[in-house]
């Protein structure tokens, strides 16, 4: 029985080759070079040393695992664990106030063989007018940047990164001119930079950082003699501005709460923020937006409702401010609203509409504002009018749309687009969003792999015939007759929804033959508040039918293989997949991450109390305990029977590690065969290039022996490894 059983796994490192091609090359660029090399050596050399801006080319994979030559039918590559690694991550565009440029993220993984995998931020430019082709990157090295901020007068970019200093490694604000040069250090806040915001004339930085360290503080840090009492010793942010020319800095709030999202009014003289009331998650959604005179430090709040309210945006007059507010934690709906700046009346935009309204985005004309909106699997974009309170669709592009910002001229919106085949890229727009064009390519040797395709599906759910919808990525090269290998991948949250967005897992999946599903079950967003609300005081029962007929459908369309079906999710999509091993031996393989089988437990190891009575009777374990109690899939483990796989970050404080400890000993001592897997340094999400790329794998594997579907993307001796830990 022992041989049935594996006890925690060790990562150990696996064998690697180098491979000194640059990855995106083509086979003719290849040749090309190559027959360079033999004729033109020294125009080799100056093509090589020419600064590689192009848009669409990632960094150089130092380390390649090498894997099998697949391909699909149509002469194109396998999507493997490589390949997901090598995408580059676009985000947080901002455009210039002349409207001429965008600045924008990238995070690429460094692939540096017999070295640490990490993911590395860093800032480009382009033109907002495109072509992606001419887009820069500004920054390099090993530091990551983050916050982006255009200076008024748009000649210059700030963002955040770590100090220059060696021995103080704090992140501070850093300016770059945008025609050229190396980047400065400007802030030298002692206990570093949250976030930061130019003031109007450019003058002044407005700042979110905690109070620095007294020198008996740091003292006793110094010493270890540095105890901390729980829910006591709390930093809190404050707002500080910081006179560029004279690099001076002053606080401005000294409140007991904790600041965040600051904005300057237009004439400089207010700022907005919002406040919570320590910097605990659980805290998190207790938010209070308010208004603060930046001269006499008088603090007003911008609404009196009892509801939370945050995320407040000035209008480019002034005279308004947009913001949003939110009830039933976490945000089960959250309306927009727009109040006078001077106080008084406030008015709601989102009157009839059902959907949450995401960050609100001013026109120029002050007239409208826009934000995106979480639709069923897709992100929109809407206009409410400020003056009749109607509410607009704009776009109907099925995938994730993410506005940023619009110029100042109007003419213009920019922000984040993705669908399953694309990753995300810059976007520009007018503001009727007709044609909406991408400006950035960052992963254009995409198009030489074949992509599993994906489609929304529908069905009734067994509890009550209510409506349910999911995301079906089909396998590659995939046939409507055939039956194939199925995976049931619920999302976690569970106030969240799976997107019509690249899903790098997923990709994977199809790569390696699978059919999956992603369903969005009762409780998930982009329904409104009645679906969202659906499985209060209902986990596992109204949600797990959902999930269960979803697969049904899917082997009654006779696309899924009853005798080969499996289960993976993480968080709530842990919790469900070990829900689905205590009620049901109809799959032959489930694979739990960062799942909570006790409830009464998972209250107080958690740092999202608040969240989980929402739903469970508003109640602390202790007073409802047959309701946590039933809603565990401990109560039911005597039932399990099913091979399992259990992953888990071992510094999660989300869902922390004793939750799979406990499904995993019960698990052994039922002599149920099971694998349980946990990740040093790993959160609740995963950022160890290293240890994302050893889960995937592991999927593989795992449903591979269970399903009976070897892996084909993967080098044979990662694979060889790998199975000698199944159980």
């Amino acid at each position: 029985m022992v041989s049935r059983v594996r006890s925690i796994v060790r990562l150990q490192k696996c064998r690697y080759t180098s491979r000194r091609i640059p990855s995106g090359w083509s086979r003719a660029r290849i040749n090309e070079v190559m027959a360079m090399i033999r004729t033109k050596p020294t125009v080799l050399v100056l093509a090589l040393l020419v600064a590689t801006s192009a848009a669409g080319q990632s960094q150089e994979v130092k380390e390649k695992q090498e894997a099998p030559a697949a391909m699909s039918k149509d002469g194109k590559k396998l999507f493997g664990t490589m390949e997901a690694l090598r995408l580059a991550r676009v985000f947080s565009p901002r455009i210039s106030p002349d409207g001429s440029r965008v600045a924008y993220l990238v995070a690429e993984n460094t692939l540096e063989k017999d070295k640490p995998w990490k993911s590395v931020t860093q800032l480009w430019v382009v033109p907002t007018t495109g072509p992606a082709s001419a887009s820069r990157q500004y920054t390099r090295g090993e530091e990551s940047v983050s916050d982006v901020e255009w200076s008024p007068d748009s000649k210059l970019v700030g963002f955040l990164m770590n100090g220059g200093d060696e021995k103080d490694k704090r992140q501070q604000v850093w300016f770059m001119y945008v025609d050229g040069g190396e980047p400065w250090q400007v802030t030298k806040h002692k206990s570093g930079v949250r976030s930061f915001e130019f003031s109007p004339d450019g003058k002044t930085l407005l700042l979110v950082a905690t109070v620095p360290e007294s020198e008996d503080q740091e003292k006793r840090a110094k010493n270890k003699d540095d105890a901390e009492v729980v829910d006591r010793d709390f930093k809190m942010g404050q707002l500080w501005t910081w006179d560029i020319a004279a690099s001076q800095e002053k606080q401005i709030t000294k409140d007991d709460f904790t600041v965040s999202d600051p904005r300057w009014s237009a004439d400089g003289k207010h700022v907005t923020f919002t406040s919570n009331p320590t910097p605990r998650l659980d805290d998190g959604s207790l938010q209070t937006a308010w208004v603060l005179d930046v001269v006499s430090g008088k603090q007003r709040k911008v609404s009196d409702t009892t509801d939370f309210t945050h995320t407040a945006r000035w209008s480019p007059d002034g005279r308004w401010i947009a913001y949003l507010v939110s009830h039933g934690a976490p945000f089960l709906q959250t309306n927009l609203f727009v109040a006078s700046a001077e106080g008084g009346k406030e008015k709601k935009l989102t009157n009839g509409f059902e959907l949450n309204a995401g960050e609100p985005v001013w026109g120029a004309d002050g007239k409208s504002v826009y934000f995106s909106s979480n639709a069923r699997e897709a992100m929109e974009i809407f206009a409410a009018d400020v003056i009749s309170g109607t509410v607009r669709q704009l776009t109907d592009k099925s995938g994730v749309l993410n506005l940023g910002e619009i110029s100042a001229d109007g003419q213009t919106a920019i922000g984040t687009w993705s669908d399953p085949g694309h990753p995300a890229e810059v976007f520009r727009s007018d503001l009727k969003f007709s044609a909406i064009r991408p400006i950035t390519n960052h992963n254009a040797w995409l198009a030489e792999y074949a992509l599993g395709g994906t489609e929304v599906m529908k069905w009734k759910s067994s509890k009550d015939e209510m409506e349910i919808d999911g995301i079906v990525t089909k396998p590659v090269d995939f046939e409507a007759l055939r039956k194939y290998p199925f995976l049931l991948n619920p999302h976690g949250g569970p106030t969240a929804a799976s997107l019509l967005t690249f899903n790098p897992t997923e990709q994977i999946l199809a790569a390696n033959g699978y059919l999956v599903l992603e369903p969005n079950f009762r409780g998930s967003t982009g329904r409104g508040e009645k679906f969202s609300g659906a499985n209060q005081n209902d986990w596992g029962d109204g949600d797990y039918q959902d999930d269960m007929s979803g697969v049904q459908a899917m082997v009654d369309k006779g696309w899924a293989n009853p005798e080969r079906l499996g289960a993976f999710g993480w968080s709530y999509g842990g919790f469900m997949t070990m829900w689905i091993d205590t009620q049901t031996d109809r799959f032959k393989a489930i694979s739990p991450g960062a799942g909570l089988p006790d409830l009464y437990s998972m209250y107080s190891q958690t740092d999202i109390h608040r969240y989980m009575t929402l739903f469970l009777g508003n109640k602390e374990p202790w007073d409802n305990f047959q309701g946590y109690w039933d809603h565990s899939p401990m109560k039911y483990i005597e039932n399990v029977k099913t091979p399992t796989m259990i992953l888990h970050g071992q510094a999660d404080t989300r869902v922390p590690i004793p939750q799979s400890e406990e499904f995993y000993r019960a698990l052994v001592e039922r002599h149920v065969p099971v694998e349980y897997v946990t990740y040093p340094r790993e959160n609740h999400g995963f950022t160890e290039p290293r240890h994302i790329q050893d889960r995937w794998q592991r999927y593989l594997v795992f449903f591979g022996k269970y399903l009976k579907n070897p892996p084909q993307t993967e080098p044979k001796e990662v694979l060889d490894h790998l199975s000698k830990d199944l159980p």
